[in-house]
């Protein structure tokens, strides 16, 4: 039965699939590191972005959670399906995420926050002088 309303639904998955995209931008961060790229400083400040302005964002959606008495919790994963336990209020509810479509929705979420890292320097380049 479904005890979240629309809104407390998708502030809890917002929270849950930044979370997870923040972990991957932590793990490229790492591999650009050990990497052999010539020149690591532009993608080490590209990615740096997406994780102030990912932390950013989550640390907001969190405040809306707590104001609204939300938790997620992860309860199994296996090689197929995840399965978490969102808590409104008191009222539990369970959800089974395919994790393949888990992945899409993480990268998603990783565009988005590269299309915000790059809006300034979009801009910027429409006025530079080549």
């Amino acid at each position: 039965m479904r005890y979240l309303r629309d809104e407390e639904l998708e502030l809890a998955l917002r929270f849950l699939f930044l979370s997870m995209a923040m972990v991957v931008i932590r793990q490229d961060i790492v591999h650009i590191q050990k990497g052999s790229f010539r020149i690591k400083e532009p993608y080490m400040l590209l990615l740096e972005k997406m994780n102030a302005d990912a932390a950013n964002e989550r640390k907001y959606v969190r405040k809306m959670m707590e104001k609204k008495n939300i938790r997620v919790t992860t309860l199994n994963k296996n090689d197929s399906f995840s399965t978490f336990l969102f808590t409104c209020q008191g009222l539990e509810e369970k959800r089974n995420y395919f994790n393949p479509v888990i992945r899409k929705k993480v990268e998603v979420i990783i565009k988005e926050l590269m299309r915000r890292a790059l809006v300034p320097t979009q801009q910027h380049y429409a006025s530079a002088e080549i």
